[in-house]
């Protein structure tokens, strides 16, 4: 049940690359978390450069450098999953995007926000992930 958010600056690629890209980090997530092929919603969105404020070095290893075309991802996903899950999904989307846009991995920035079954509606109103036959009694 992801649901993944894409920032990235205005200008850096096409609508063709985006496509490129969403297909890259469903991939992933197939392979690393075990979604569901059709469990894909993706929405993107750009940013001008001068909205995204940040340390260009913080965390990184080996004096490493963040450019100007930083992109966060994010990701709301059910918990559950294990640290090496994690780890693999990180590297394995950051070598994609950064094939896909030609940009470092030091530029891609990826956060997962673990929510609870009963915090998913995927329309109709219903929390279709839980099961709501206590609900109806």
């Amino acid at each position: 049940m992801p649901f993944v958010n894409v920032y990235y600056p205005e200008g850096v690629t096409d609508q063709e690359k985006l496509k490129k890209v969403s297909n890259s980090i469903h991939r992933s997530l197939i392979e690393h978390f075990k979604v569901p092929e059709n469990d894909y919603f993706h929405m993107f969105f750009p940013y001008q450069s001068n909205q995204f404020f940040y340390d260009p070095f913080y965390l990184l290893e080996g004096k490493k450098k963040r450019r100007e075309k930083m992109i966060h991802v994010s990701i709301a996903c059910g918990p559950g999953r294990t640290m090496n899950q994690k780890s693999n999904l990180y590297q394995s989307i950051s070598k994609a995007i950064s094939n896909d846009l030609n940009i470092s991995t030091t530029d891609i920035f990826i956060t997962l926000n673990e929510t609870s079954a009963e915090n998913w509606s995927f329309g109709q109103g219903i929390a279709q992930m839980v099961n709501t036959k206590e609900e109806k009694e």
